[in-house]
């Protein structure tokens, strides 16, 4: 099929969200926590997907993935906490439930504490707003502790990166025999930001190309093992030096399943988020490498800048703010690079 580009991250889907993807000519969405699907009883329930699924298909909009259950459902995975067994068994309830409706990719994270920011309200090119990251602030508290996927649970006992480990390995033995079974795709997202110290008294344990590689080793070969390939935190490690080396490792593999394109500048321990094409990465370059590596899959928009008369950073989950100048900006960028290279 070619490298192409879809709509994504959305987390409320409504008539605004779908006439924004047709007037940016996309075909098809990628849903973020999407507020369609409550999940009230633990997991995704088929009537909830099949809705939106339908939703979509009215619209003329393909669904090319989902991304991240509902916090409340996978906090004690992540923490190794007791319940987890049955946070387990329901997330096999939304893994077959995604299957029956033709949703084959669910994203996910093994973030305890979740994306987090120093700063979100920080002044990027033109005065842009954009979001920020100092680890000599990180004492003061997470900036996104607002975020819909942010525990609301503290952490009472520090989690090493040991137990973190042992928990991710639990996980997989647990969820990708499922996934197999019934032809679901689980793409992580690295830990961002990728720092070895604890945030929230939590280790992170996906900071580096190695530790990604290390995640691809514990899945024992698996076929519904991959990567969401969030640029942007990759950057955060090594710019695109560390960008290259998990295209290069993954990418021949088949293992990326997706691209978050997004980008910063400056690494850990200390970053902010800029636009497309200021930042550590060369967008075109980039692609280009991914395209040799094997790569076939969608790119979607991440996070993006607020500009004039946009409404928020990536903070505010609302359409309105969504539907940004921000985004269309991201979106036509890249567009643009992909109508020059002539990849296909």
């Amino acid at each position: 099929m070619g490298i192409r580009l879809s709509l994504g991250h959305i987390d409320e889907y409504d008539d605004a969200v779908a006439t924004f993807a047709h007037q940016l000519g996309l075909p098809s969405v990628q849903l973020h926590t999407p507020s369609a699907l409550p999940g009230e009883q633990g997991y995704w329930t088929l009537g909830e997907l099949q809705a939106l699924r339908d939703r979509c298909d009215r619209d003329g909009l393909a669904i090319d993935g989902l991304e991240n259950v509902p916090a409340a459902h996978f906090f004690k995975i992540q923490r190794g906490l007791s319940g987890r067994d049955e946070q387990i068994e329901n997330y096999h309830r939304t893994i077959r439930n995604l299957a029956r409706v033709g949703i084959d990719l669910l994203g996910y994270n093994f973030i305890a504490t979740y994306v987090w920011r120093t700063d979100m309200g920080g002044t990027g090119r033109g005065g842009a707003k954009v979001t920020g990251f100092d680890l000599a602030r990180a004492g003061e508290g997470n900036a996104l502790a607002s975020y819909k996927l942010t525990p609301d649970e503290p952490i009472t006992e520090p989690i090493t990166a040991e137990q973190m480990w042992a928990n991710y390995q639990y996980f997989l033995d647990a969820v990708l025999p499922v996934a197999e079974e019934v032809g679901v795709r689980l793409a992580l997202h690295p830990d961002d930001p990728p720092v070895d110290q604890p945030l929230g008294q939590a280790a992170r344990i996906f900071t580096s190309p190695a530790a990604i590689a290390e995640g691809y080793r514990r899945a024992h070969g698996s076929p519904a093992w991959g990567l969401n390939f969030c640029l942007g935190t990759v950057s955060e490690m090594a710019g695109e030096d560390s960008v290259n080396e998990v295209i290069d490792q993954l990418g021949p593999l088949g293992r990326i399943f997706y691209v978050h394109f997004r980008d910063v500048r400056g690494t850990v321990p200390r970053f902010t988020e800029c636009f497309l094409g200021e930042g550590n990465l060369n967008p075109a370059r980039v692609i280009r490498r991914l395209h040799a590596a094997g790569f076939d899959g969608f790119l979607i928009d991440d996070h993006v800048p607020a500009m004039i008369g946009d409404l928020d950073t990536w903070g505010n989950t609302s359409s309105e703010a969504y539907c940004s100048r921000g985004r269309a900006h991201a979106i036509g960028y890249l567009q643009g690079v992909l109508n020059a290279l002539q990849l296909d």
